[in-house]
C-alpha cells in the first residue's frame, strides 16, 4: 500500500483532529533539520473527546469472543507491516537510527501483537477458576464460586524515546491493554510524531475494517505538562503504561495516586544492569568477553533501557587484559547520534558529572552531526563506587563504568548497595559456580531478569520473560511491560456466587463456550 500522507494532527476515535495549540516539529538529530509537518496540540478540552470515547467503547469491546478479539489485533500487525519502507524511512529520519534497527524493531512490534493474539485465543489470561459447590460437605456445605479476569478499563499509554515502534504506539503497552480488552488514549512521544500518526492510522483502520467502537484506539500530541496530567487524571483513565525517565514516570505516579481513586502505573523507568564478570570468565582470551561488552554498551548509541551501565571486573593481570582490550575498542569507536538533541545534552552533562567521581578508562571520538558524542568508560574501585551513590546513576546512552574488586567475596555486599534493576548478569566459568551461586540470593531481590554469561540488551518477547524490576527500575516490581505476561497488569479478579447458568459470563459457564482453560478444584481442565 501507499502510506497515507500526514497530516500533523491527533487521532481522536477515528477523526483526525487538529489541535488549539501551538504545533511541534520533529527534529531530525542526524542534521538538526526541522522535519515537516508541524503537529498541532490538542487542549485538555479535546482529550477529554478521546476518553470519553474510550469509555463508550470500552462495553463493547470487553465483551468480544476470543476470534473477533485476535483477529483484530493480527489486522493491526498487518497494517502496520503494510505501510513497508515508508514507516521505516520516517522513522529513520526523526531518530537517526539505523534502517537495519528499525526493521527488526518493527518486526518486533507486530510479531508482539500476533503473540497477543495468540494469548487472546487461547483463553489462559482470562484466569478461571470453579470450586463448584459441595451441599453435602460438612460441617457446612460448600457454596459454587468461579472466578475470571476482567478488564481494568481504558487505559493511557505514553510512547518512549527510544524505541519509535516496539514502545511507541502499538508497542508493548498499548498492545497488551488491547489483547486485555481495554481501550487506550496513546499520548504520542514528541520526538517522533511522523512514525507515530502512521502507526495509529495503520490501528484505525484495524478498528475500523472490524466493525469495532472508534473509540477503542485514540492518538493525541500535547504538551506532557498539562495534556498529560489531565489523561493521567481524568476519571475513564483505569490505569497507565510509561516508559521513560524516572522524573517522568514519578510524576505520573503522583498524578495518579492524587485521583480521589487512585490508578496504578506501570513505569518503566531507569536501571544500570550490572554485570558480574568472576575470575573464571577472564582465565582464556579476553577479546571476546571484551568485543561483547562493547557492542552491548555501544550499540544504538547506548539508548537502550538494557545497557550495560556498570560491569565489575576482577583486579589482577587477566582483568587489566580486559580493561585494556575494551579501552582499545573505545578508543577507536565513534558516536553514534542520539535520539534527540536534550537526550544528547542530557549524556554530556552527565558524563561530564561521572569525570568527578572516576577516571576516564577511555573515550573514543565525536561521530558525524551535532548530536553524537564521544562514547566514554569511567573506571574505579569498589571501595569507592559503594561508598558514592552518584556512580550508580544511569547515564542513559553510550557510557558504562568499570568497577574493579580484589575478591569475588566482596561482590553480594556491592549487590546490595545497588539500587532496583531491569536486568543482572553473571559471567562464570565452572570454577566459579559457587561465587556465582552466592551472587543469585542477592540479585533476585534486586532484578527483573538474571542472565548468566551473557549481556543484557536484547529482550525476547515471549511468555517466561520479565522486562520489569524493582524501583527504580520500574514503579511496580510484579509486572513485566514486555511478553504475555504484561496482560495481567491491566486486568483484575472478579469472584462469582451462587449465579445460575444463564448469567455467568463465558469462561466459567458450565458449557464453556469459549473452551478457555480452567482450574476446576484445583486441577487444570
Amino acid at each position: 500500500m501507499t502510506a497515507p500522507e500526514l497530516t500533523g494532527h491527533s487521532l481522536i476515535a477515528g477523526r483526525t483532529v487538529a489541535g488549539t495549540g501551538a504545533s511541534l516539529h520533529a527534529i531530525s538529530p542526524a542534521t538538526g533539520e526541522s522535519l515537516e509537518p508541524g503537529y498541532s496540540q490538542i487542549d485538555v478540552e479535546q482529550l477529554r473527546e478521546a476518553t470519553a470515547a474510550a469509555a463508550e467503547a470500552f462495553s463493547s469491546f470487553r465483551s468480544l469472543s476470543p476470534d473477533a478479539h485476535a483477529d483484530f489485533l493480527d489486522a493491526a500487525a498487518d497494517e502496520i507491516d503494510a505501510l513497508g519502507d515508508a514507516l521505516i524511512d520516517r522513522a529513520t529520519q526523526e531518530t537517526g537510527l539505523p534502517v537495519a534497527r528499525l526493521t527488526g524493531e518493527r518486526a518486533r512490534t507486530t510479531n508482539q501483537l500476533r503473540m497477543f493474539a495468540g494469548v487472546v485465543r487461547s483463553g489462559l489470561f482470562r484466569g478461571a477458576r470453579i470450586d463448584p459447590a459441595m451441599p453435602d460437605r460438612t460441617p457446612a456445605p460448600r457454596l459454587d464460586i468461579r472466578q475470571r479476569k476482567i478488564p481494568l478499563g481504558p487505559v493511557a499509554v505514553f510512547g518512549a524515546s527510544n524505541f519509535p515502534l516496539a514502545f511507541s504506539t502499538a508497542g508493548g503497552d498499548t498492545a497488551s491493554a488491547l489483547a486485555a480488552g481495554c481501550p487506550v488514549v496513546f499520548k504520542a512521544h514528541s520526538s517522533h510524531p511522523g512514525t507515530s500518526e502512521l502507526v495509529a492510522g495503520a490501528i484505525a483502520r484495524a478498528v475500523e475494517s472490524h466493525g469495532l467502537h472508534p473509540g477503542v484506539f485514540s492518538q493525541v500530541f500535547g504538551p506532557g505538562r498539562t495534556v498529560g496530567q489531565a489523561l493521567v487524571a481524568d476519571p475513564a483513565i483505569q490505569a497507565v503504561g510509561f516508559t521513560g525517565s524516572r522524573a517522568g514516570g514519578l510524576a505520573l505516579v503522583s498524578a495518579a495516586q492524587s485521583r480521589p481513586a487512585p490508578i496504578p502505573v506501570y513505569a518503566e523507568m531507569s536501571s544500570v544492569n550490572p554485570v558480574f564478570i568472576l575470575p573464571g570468565a577472564l582465565a582464556d582470551d579476553v577479546a571476546d568477553l571484551a568485543d561483547g561488552y562493547v557492542a552491548s554498551a555501544l550499540g544504538s548509541s547506548g539508548q537502550l533501557c538494557t545497557q550495560p551501565g556498570s560491569v565489575f571486573v576482577p583486579a589482577g593481570e587477566r582483568g587489566d587484559a580486559f580493561v585494556a582490550a575494551v579501552t582499545n575498542a573505545i578508543e577507536k569507536a565513534a558516536g553514534q547520534t542520539m535520539l534527540s538533541p536534550s537526550i544528547a545534552g542530557a549524556w554530556r552533562d552527565g558524563a561530564a558529572t561521572r569525570d568527578q567521581h572516576a577516571e576516564v578508562a577511555a573515550r573514543g571520538t565525536e561521530g558525524e552531526g551535532p548530536n553524537a558524542p564521544a562514547p566514554v568508560i569511567h573506571a574505579t574501585d569498589i571501595e569507592r563506587f559503594t561508598s558514592n551513590e552518584v556512580l550508580h546513576e544511569e547515564i542513559f546512552g553510550a557510557a558504562s563504568l568499570i568497577v574493579r574488586y580484589d575478591d569475588p567475596r566482596e561482590l553480594p555486599t556491592a549487590a546490595e548497595q545497588l539500587e532496583g534493576q531491569l536486568t543482572a548478569t553473571i559471567q562464570f566459568a565452572d570454577d566459579d559456580v559457587d561465587q556465582a551461586a552466592a551472587l543469585i540470593p542477592v540479585l533476585e531481590r534486586k532484578a527483573g531478569r538474571i542472565l548468566a554469561n551473557g549481556w543484557p540488551t536484547g529482550v525476547e518477547v515471549g511468555h517466561a520473560v520479565v522486562h520489569g524490576g524493582p524501583f527504580p527500575a520500574t514503579s511496580d516490581a510484579r509486572a513485566t511491560s514486555v511478553g504475555s505476561l504484561a496482560i495481567d497488569r491491566f486486568l483484575r479478579p472478579v469472584a462469582y456466587q451462587n449465579l445460575p447458568e444463564e448469567l455467568l459470563p463465558e469462561p466459567i459457564q458450565d458449557a464453556n463456550p469459549w473452551n478457555v482453560p480452567r482450574l476446576v478444584d484445583g486441577s487444570l481442565t
